[in-house]
């Protein structure tokens, strides 16, 4: 009995010496954690905050074929002066200096500093461009505050309007593939809706034209209304942005813009003597009216219907055929379908109103030499 009380004993104390008080795991034994949760680097975190904050402005430029978003150093300086908040989530480097946190970021690769590619002042500019669409390594890869600039170099997270629109992408072209099998009324509103985008975005460029043309001739100066609709690298908000930004350009000389307002004058001319007449008009509207008839009556029922009407009827030769073209009255003949000649009473209407339309641009044109 005292051998086996002994051995429950050393059982419980094998057992003690193996737990810890308050049923925690001992820190700093040399048995790893089997789940140990990846803690993320504070600095990518850094990065990727101040990346996403509308604070820091940014642009899109070329580096080496690559597409990416580049600051500069004063403003990244002016940025954490003006949100020092930010550095909270540094922890326990939030209170580095603005240069030891740029080097950070640099030896971490999280960033790049870059020098554009074009150094020399381009003619009939005064300075530099504030933001170059190119940029180059620059060897030194150290944090400067002068004319520099540091582009990033991780992926930025999609959000998920973007997600959700690449997916849409495939939707979208299957909708435009079957178009034709589309209702009547949907096609007049696809129709419309395609019509106005392409007018407005057309009276958009007109308008721009005709103001920069005007402002460039009589006061020389250059003046693009929404600057940044063509652009390819441009944000939504740069997108839609109304007003330009300071011509840094010389002004031009006089004779510069006197040769533009006689080469303006000389073109209104030749369009003005060339434009088309009221017939012309009348017959590139026809053409065009039935191109798009075609399009929006077309529908499977009437295809089938039309394929079924296409398909020859076979007659057997052995019976004798009645039915000749020499049994038949001149009512009941028919032209064949694929007979150009022929005309339909319709198509016959459309000419003569073409022809009355032409002989009353004649006699207009007659009264006015008169």
């Amino acid at each position: 009995m005292k051998k086996s009380g002994g051995a429950a004993d050393k059982k419980r104390v094998r057992r003690s010496s193996g737990a810890v008080p308050n049923g925690t795991r001992d820190l700093n034994s040399d048995t790893p954690p089997r789940k140990q949760a990846a803690k993320k680097d504070v600095f990518q975190l850094f990065a990727e905050k101040v990346r996403d904050h509308k604070g820091l402005v940014s642009r899109w430029a070329v580096l080496q074929e690559t597409r990416v978003e580049y600051f500069r150093g004063k403003d990244f300086v002016s940025f954490l002066k003006n949100h020092p908040e930010i550095k909270d989530i540094l922890e326990s480097n939030k209170n580095l200096e603005v240069e030891e946190i740029v080097d950070t970021l640099l030896s971490k690769n999280l960033l790049v500093r870059c020098d554009r590619v074009v150094k020399t002042v381009r003619p009939g500019k005064k300075k530099l461009s504030t933001w170059p669409a190119h940029l180059e390594i620059f060897p030194d890869q150290v944090f400067s505050e002068s004319d520099s600039f540091f582009a990033w170099t991780f992926v930025k997270q999609r959000p998920l309007w973007q997600t959700l629109l690449s997916l849409s992408w495939p939707v979208l072209t299957l909708a435009i593939c079957l178009f034709p099998i589309y209702p009547h009324g949907c096609k007049l509103l696809i129709l419309y809706s395609c019509a106005g985008l392409l007018l407005l975005i057309f009276s958009l460029l007109s308008l721009r034209a005709t103001v920069f043309g005007a402002l460039y001739i009589i006061l020389g100066k250059r003046v693009w209304l929404f600057p940044n609709i063509l652009a390819e690298e441009a944000t939504l908000g740069e997108l839609f942005r109304l007003w330009p930004n300071k011509d840094e350009e010389e002004r031009p000389k006089w004779t510069t813009r006197l040769f533009y307002a006689l080469l303006a004058v000389l073109v209104i001319l030749l369009l003005r003597h060339h434009a088309p007449d009221e017939a012309a008009r009348a017959r590139y509207q026809k053409r065009m009216s039935n191109i798009i008839d075609d399009v929006l009556e077309w529908s499977p029922s009437l295809a089938l219907s039309g394929m079924m009407e296409k398909q020859p009827t076979l007659v057997n030769a052995t019976e004798p055929n009645d039915f000749t073209d020499s049994g038949q009255t001149d009512s009941e003949k028919v032209p064949p379908a694929g007979d150009e000649g022929g005309e339909t009473i319709l198509e016959q209407h459309e000419d003569e109103e073409i022809k009355n339309i032409e002989d009353a641009a004649d006699q207009h044109q007659h009264q006015d030499h008169i």
